[in-house]
Protein backbone atom coordinates (compact mmCIF):
# COMPACT_ATOMS: atom_id res chain seq x y z
CA UNK A 1 0.00 0.00 0.00
CA UNK A 2 1.38 3.20 -0.95
CA UNK A 3 1.76 6.46 1.62
CA UNK A 4 -1.57 8.03 -0.08
CA UNK A 5 -3.96 5.49 0.34
CA UNK A 6 -2.24 4.73 4.01
CA UNK A 7 -2.83 8.05 4.87
CA UNK A 8 -6.06 7.93 3.62
CA UNK A 9 -7.05 4.58 5.56
CA UNK A 10 -5.46 5.82 9.12
CA UNK A 11 -6.21 9.70 9.04
CA UNK A 12 -2.53 10.33 9.03
CA UNK A 13 -1.43 13.12 6.95
CA UNK A 14 1.58 11.58 4.82
CA UNK A 15 3.75 14.50 5.87
CA UNK A 16 3.46 12.78 9.16
CA UNK A 17 4.27 9.36 8.38
CA UNK A 18 7.40 10.60 6.84
CA UNK A 19 8.18 12.26 10.03
CA UNK A 20 7.59 9.10 12.05
CA UNK A 21 10.23 7.83 9.46
CA UNK A 22 12.98 9.98 10.06
CA UNK A 23 12.37 9.66 13.60
CA UNK A 24 12.67 5.63 13.62
CA UNK A 25 9.52 4.95 14.95
CA UNK A 26 7.89 3.85 11.15
CA UNK A 27 10.13 1.83 8.60
CA UNK A 28 8.03 1.00 5.27
CA UNK A 29 8.53 -2.44 4.32
CA UNK A 30 9.17 -2.67 0.66
CA UNK A 31 9.47 -0.07 -1.96
CA UNK A 32 8.00 -0.52 -6.04
CA UNK A 33 10.17 -0.48 -8.41
CA UNK A 34 9.83 2.99 -8.81
CA UNK A 35 11.22 3.70 -5.48
CA UNK A 36 7.68 5.16 -3.55
CA UNK A 37 7.30 3.35 -0.25
CA UNK A 38 5.19 0.83 0.65
CA UNK A 39 3.59 -0.57 3.34
CA UNK A 40 2.69 -4.03 4.73
CA UNK A 41 -0.35 -5.24 7.27
CA UNK A 42 2.40 -4.81 10.13
CA UNK A 43 3.37 -1.61 9.20
CA UNK A 44 0.18 -0.35 9.14
CA UNK A 45 -0.71 -1.92 12.58
CA UNK A 46 2.24 -0.34 13.78
CA UNK A 47 0.44 3.13 12.64
CA UNK A 48 -2.05 2.81 14.43
CA UNK A 49 0.21 1.80 17.88
CA UNK A 50 1.44 4.60 17.37
CA UNK A 51 -1.75 7.08 16.99
CA UNK A 52 -3.03 5.12 19.83
CA UNK A 53 -0.40 6.26 22.31
CA UNK A 54 -0.03 9.41 21.08
CA UNK A 55 -3.81 9.49 22.07
CA UNK A 56 -2.95 8.85 26.04
CA UNK A 57 -0.72 11.51 25.66
CA UNK A 58 2.44 9.82 25.44
CA UNK A 59 5.62 11.86 23.61
CA UNK A 60 7.11 10.47 20.09
CA UNK A 61 10.40 9.57 22.48
CA UNK A 62 8.53 7.61 24.70
CA UNK A 63 6.26 6.27 21.72
CA UNK A 64 10.15 4.97 20.34
CA UNK A 65 11.19 3.32 23.76
CA UNK A 66 7.54 1.72 24.19
CA UNK A 67 7.72 -0.10 20.72
CA UNK A 68 11.43 -0.47 20.19
CA UNK A 69 12.14 -2.34 23.92
CA UNK A 70 10.43 -5.78 23.82
CA UNK A 71 11.08 -5.96 27.87
CA UNK A 72 9.11 -2.53 28.33
CA UNK A 73 6.41 -2.65 30.90
CA UNK A 74 3.92 -0.29 30.57
CA UNK A 75 2.91 0.15 34.16
CA UNK A 76 5.50 2.52 35.20
CA UNK A 77 4.54 4.84 32.10
CA UNK A 78 1.00 4.60 32.81
CA UNK A 79 1.29 6.07 36.61
CA UNK A 80 3.48 8.47 35.20
CA UNK A 81 0.98 9.75 32.40
CA UNK A 82 -2.02 9.46 35.15
CA UNK A 83 0.62 12.01 37.32
CA UNK A 84 1.27 14.49 34.68
CA UNK A 85 -2.80 14.23 33.59
CA UNK A 86 -3.88 15.20 36.90
CA UNK A 87 -1.11 17.82 37.07
CA UNK A 88 -2.00 19.37 33.73
CA UNK A 89 -5.86 19.28 35.24
CA UNK A 90 -4.76 20.97 38.69
CA UNK A 91 -2.96 23.46 36.75
CA UNK A 92 -5.82 24.27 34.13
CA UNK A 93 -8.47 24.20 37.05
CA UNK A 94 -6.34 26.67 38.61
CA UNK A 95 -6.55 29.09 35.68
CA UNK A 96 -10.19 28.64 35.15
CA UNK A 97 -10.72 29.40 38.60
CA UNK A 98 -8.32 32.47 38.35
CA UNK A 99 -9.99 33.73 35.00
CA UNK A 100 -13.96 33.30 36.35
CA UNK A 101 -12.01 35.59 39.76
CA UNK A 102 -11.27 37.80 37.27
CA UNK A 103 -13.97 38.33 35.33
CA UNK A 104 -16.14 38.32 38.24
CA UNK A 105 -14.78 41.11 39.70
CA UNK A 106 -15.41 42.79 36.57
CA UNK A 107 -12.04 44.78 35.69
CA UNK A 108 -12.56 47.80 33.27
CA UNK A 109 -10.11 47.79 31.97
CA UNK A 110 -6.21 45.68 31.57
CA UNK A 111 -4.73 48.02 34.53
CA UNK A 112 -7.30 46.45 36.71
CA UNK A 113 -6.95 42.87 35.02
CA UNK A 114 -3.36 43.31 36.14
CA UNK A 115 -4.07 44.23 39.30
CA UNK A 116 -6.18 41.51 39.84
CA UNK A 117 -3.78 38.61 38.91
CA UNK A 118 -0.99 40.42 41.01
CA UNK A 119 -2.91 40.17 43.88
CA UNK A 120 -3.95 36.45 43.15
CA UNK A 121 -0.34 35.84 42.90
CA UNK A 122 0.29 37.21 46.51
CA UNK A 123 -2.44 35.24 48.02
CA UNK A 124 -1.11 32.34 47.08
CA UNK A 125 2.31 33.17 47.74
CA UNK A 126 4.31 30.35 50.62
CA UNK A 127 5.58 33.99 52.14
CA UNK A 128 2.69 34.52 55.14
CA UNK A 129 4.38 38.24 54.95
CA UNK A 130 3.04 38.91 50.92
CA UNK A 131 -0.29 36.94 51.50
CA UNK A 132 -0.98 39.33 54.60
CA UNK A 133 -0.28 42.50 52.57
CA UNK A 134 -2.33 41.23 49.70
CA UNK A 135 -5.01 40.91 52.35
CA UNK A 136 -4.18 44.30 53.24
CA UNK A 137 -4.64 45.82 50.01
CA UNK A 138 -7.61 48.42 49.26
CA UNK A 139 -10.98 46.19 49.17
CA UNK A 140 -11.21 47.19 45.36
CA UNK A 141 -8.73 45.15 44.38
CA UNK A 142 -9.98 42.01 46.10
CA UNK A 143 -11.78 39.35 44.25
CA UNK A 144 -14.91 38.34 46.95
CA UNK A 145 -14.64 34.38 45.74
CA UNK A 146 -10.36 34.27 46.14
CA UNK A 147 -10.76 36.30 49.26
CA UNK A 148 -12.82 33.91 51.05
CA UNK A 149 -11.20 30.48 49.26
CA UNK A 150 -7.95 32.34 51.44
CA UNK A 151 -9.52 32.46 54.32
CA UNK A 152 -10.82 29.09 54.57
CA UNK A 153 -7.38 27.24 53.80
CA UNK A 154 -4.92 29.91 55.67
CA UNK A 155 -3.23 28.33 58.57
CA UNK A 156 -1.30 31.21 59.70
CA UNK A 157 -3.23 33.17 62.53
CA UNK A 158 -1.70 36.75 61.38
CA UNK A 159 -2.59 36.31 57.87
CA UNK A 160 -5.91 34.85 59.39
CA UNK A 161 -6.63 37.14 61.36
CA UNK A 162 -5.83 40.17 58.01
CA UNK A 163 -7.88 37.99 55.38
CA UNK A 164 -11.21 37.65 58.21
CA UNK A 165 -10.89 41.50 59.04
CA UNK A 166 -10.65 42.07 54.76
CA UNK A 167 -13.58 40.17 54.58
CA UNK A 168 -15.08 42.00 57.43
CA UNK A 169 -14.61 45.11 55.69
CA UNK A 170 -16.11 44.03 52.54
CA UNK A 171 -19.40 43.80 53.96
CA UNK A 172 -21.85 40.58 54.23
CA UNK A 173 -21.39 39.93 50.74
CA UNK A 174 -19.07 36.52 51.41
CA UNK A 175 -21.69 34.78 53.88
CA UNK A 176 -23.08 32.54 51.32
CA UNK A 177 -19.19 31.65 49.84
CA UNK A 178 -18.55 30.76 53.88
CA UNK A 179 -21.80 28.83 54.23
CA UNK A 180 -20.25 26.45 51.84
CA UNK A 181 -17.03 26.00 53.46
CA UNK A 182 -19.27 24.70 57.08
CA UNK A 183 -20.11 21.68 54.56
CA UNK A 184 -16.40 20.58 54.56
CA UNK A 185 -15.37 17.33 55.89
CA UNK A 186 -12.40 19.03 57.04
CA UNK A 187 -12.65 20.42 60.74
CA UNK A 188 -10.27 22.89 60.49
CA UNK A 189 -11.83 24.71 57.35
CA UNK A 190 -15.34 24.45 59.30
CA UNK A 191 -13.47 26.46 62.05
CA UNK A 192 -11.74 29.00 59.51
CA UNK A 193 -15.61 29.66 58.26
CA UNK A 194 -17.32 30.62 61.94
CA UNK A 195 -14.24 32.53 62.52
CA UNK A 196 -14.99 34.45 59.81
CA UNK A 197 -18.87 34.50 59.94
CA UNK A 198 -18.41 35.76 63.38
CA UNK A 199 -17.16 38.65 62.16
CA UNK A 200 -19.79 39.38 59.72
CA UNK A 201 -22.41 41.11 60.30
CA UNK A 202 -26.49 40.67 59.29
CA UNK A 203 -28.86 38.07 59.73
CA UNK A 204 -27.67 35.95 57.11
CA UNK A 205 -24.37 35.34 59.06
CA UNK A 206 -26.33 34.43 61.94
CA UNK A 207 -28.21 32.09 60.72
CA UNK A 208 -25.38 30.32 59.75
CA UNK A 209 -23.82 30.19 62.98
CA UNK A 210 -26.78 28.55 63.82
CA UNK A 211 -26.76 25.76 61.78
CA UNK A 212 -22.74 25.55 63.18
CA UNK A 213 -24.21 24.86 66.16
CA UNK A 214 -24.82 20.84 65.36
CA UNK A 215 -21.45 20.57 63.56
CA UNK A 216 -19.95 17.16 64.84
CA UNK A 217 -16.53 18.76 65.89
CA UNK A 218 -17.06 20.59 69.82
CA UNK A 219 -14.61 23.13 68.56
CA UNK A 220 -16.78 24.42 65.94
CA UNK A 221 -19.50 24.15 67.93
CA UNK A 222 -18.15 26.22 70.72
CA UNK A 223 -16.78 29.14 68.28
CA UNK A 224 -20.27 29.50 66.64
CA UNK A 225 -21.63 29.52 70.61
CA UNK A 226 -19.45 31.88 71.42
CA UNK A 227 -20.43 34.74 68.54
CA UNK A 228 -24.05 33.77 69.52
CA UNK A 229 -23.46 34.51 72.84
CA UNK A 230 -22.55 38.37 71.32
CA UNK A 231 -25.59 38.36 69.00
CA UNK A 232 -27.58 37.55 71.98
CA UNK A 233 -28.99 34.03 70.55
CA UNK A 234 -30.65 32.23 73.43
CA UNK A 235 -29.62 28.78 71.20
CA UNK A 236 -26.57 28.65 71.78
CA UNK A 237 -27.09 28.18 75.64
CA UNK A 238 -26.71 24.44 75.43
CA UNK A 239 -23.38 24.79 73.71
CA UNK A 240 -22.03 27.36 75.97
CA UNK A 241 -22.32 25.25 79.24
CA UNK A 242 -20.93 22.58 76.94
CA UNK A 243 -17.92 24.76 77.11
CA UNK A 244 -17.62 25.40 80.79
CA UNK A 245 -18.05 22.03 81.54
CA UNK A 246 -15.13 21.09 79.05
CA UNK A 247 -12.94 23.79 80.37
CA UNK A 248 -12.67 25.52 77.27
CA UNK A 249 -13.28 29.62 76.13
CA UNK A 250 -14.72 28.49 79.75
CA UNK A 251 -14.67 32.17 80.87
CA UNK A 252 -15.57 33.26 77.29
CA UNK A 253 -18.44 31.09 77.59
CA UNK A 254 -19.29 32.16 81.29
CA UNK A 255 -19.62 35.65 80.03
CA UNK A 256 -21.33 35.16 76.89
CA UNK A 257 -24.53 33.65 79.26
CA UNK A 258 -24.63 36.11 81.36
CA UNK A 259 -25.26 38.50 78.39
CA UNK A 260 -27.78 36.41 77.09
CA UNK A 261 -29.56 36.72 80.69
CA UNK A 262 -31.22 39.71 79.83
CA UNK A 263 -34.87 38.27 81.17
CA UNK A 264 -35.88 36.72 83.79
CA UNK A 265 -36.91 33.84 81.41
CA UNK A 266 -33.93 33.63 80.06
CA UNK A 267 -31.38 33.77 83.04
CA UNK A 268 -34.33 31.33 84.49
CA UNK A 269 -33.38 28.76 81.61
CA UNK A 270 -29.69 29.49 81.64
CA UNK A 271 -29.94 28.55 85.58
CA UNK A 272 -31.51 25.39 85.34
CA UNK A 273 -29.50 24.46 82.29
CA UNK A 274 -25.97 24.95 84.90
CA UNK A 275 -27.74 23.22 88.05
CA UNK A 276 -28.83 19.92 85.73
CA UNK A 277 -25.05 19.78 84.70
CA UNK A 278 -24.07 20.06 88.37
CA UNK A 279 -26.42 17.51 89.85
CA UNK A 280 -27.30 15.36 87.70
CA UNK A 281 -24.13 14.60 85.08
CA UNK A 282 -20.90 12.12 86.03
CA UNK A 283 -18.41 15.36 86.46
CA UNK A 284 -15.27 16.05 87.81
CA UNK A 285 -14.91 18.20 90.68
CA UNK A 286 -13.35 21.31 88.58
CA UNK A 287 -16.16 21.43 85.50
CA UNK A 288 -18.57 21.44 88.95
CA UNK A 289 -16.81 24.59 90.40
CA UNK A 290 -16.83 26.32 87.47
CA UNK A 291 -20.28 25.68 86.30
CA UNK A 292 -20.54 27.10 90.12
CA UNK A 293 -18.78 30.38 89.38
CA UNK A 294 -21.06 31.08 85.82
CA UNK A 295 -24.02 31.20 87.87
CA UNK A 296 -22.18 34.79 89.96
CA UNK A 297 -23.96 36.47 86.94
CA UNK A 298 -26.82 35.13 86.31
CA UNK A 299 -29.73 37.19 88.00
CA UNK A 300 -33.17 35.65 89.18
CA UNK A 301 -34.27 33.63 91.75
CA UNK A 302 -33.34 30.10 90.10
CA UNK A 303 -29.67 31.50 89.97
CA UNK A 304 -29.39 32.71 93.50
CA UNK A 305 -31.99 29.71 94.79
CA UNK A 306 -29.16 27.23 92.79
CA UNK A 307 -26.38 28.75 94.65
CA UNK A 308 -27.93 28.52 98.16
CA UNK A 309 -28.36 25.07 97.92
CA UNK A 310 -24.80 24.50 96.60
CA UNK A 311 -23.38 26.76 99.56
CA UNK A 312 -24.14 23.32 101.48
CA UNK A 313 -22.87 21.07 98.67
CA UNK A 314 -20.72 18.03 100.03
CA UNK A 315 -17.86 19.11 97.45
CA UNK A 316 -16.03 21.73 99.68
CA UNK A 317 -14.79 23.68 97.19
CA UNK A 318 -18.14 24.36 95.63
CA UNK A 319 -19.44 24.89 98.58
CA UNK A 320 -17.13 27.87 99.53
CA UNK A 321 -17.62 29.00 96.16
CA UNK A 322 -21.24 28.97 95.75
CA UNK A 323 -21.03 30.90 99.75
CA UNK A 324 -18.73 33.62 98.40
CA UNK A 325 -21.03 34.17 95.09
CA UNK A 326 -23.64 34.63 97.66
CA UNK A 327 -22.12 37.64 100.11
CA UNK A 328 -21.43 39.28 96.60
CA UNK A 329 -25.13 39.59 95.19
CA UNK A 330 -26.01 39.94 98.88
CA UNK A 331 -23.65 43.14 98.65
CA UNK A 332 -24.74 44.17 95.40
Amino acid sequence: MLIGEVARRSGVSARMLRHYESLGLLRPSGRTGSGYREYSGDDIRRIFHIESLRSLGLSLREIGRALGDPGFTPAALVDDLIRQTRERIAAETELLTRLRRIDAAEPAGWEDVLQIVVFLQALGSKSAAARQRAALSPAAEIPLAALVEAVLRETDPNVAGALRWALARSGDGGTALLAQGLGSPVAAVRERAVRSLAELPGEEATARLRDALADPDAVVRGLAALALGTRGVADAVPVLVDLIVAGRNDTEAADALSMLAGDTATADRIATRLVDRLTHDAIGAPARVRLTQALADIPGRTASGALVELSGDGDRAVALTAAYLLRLRDAG
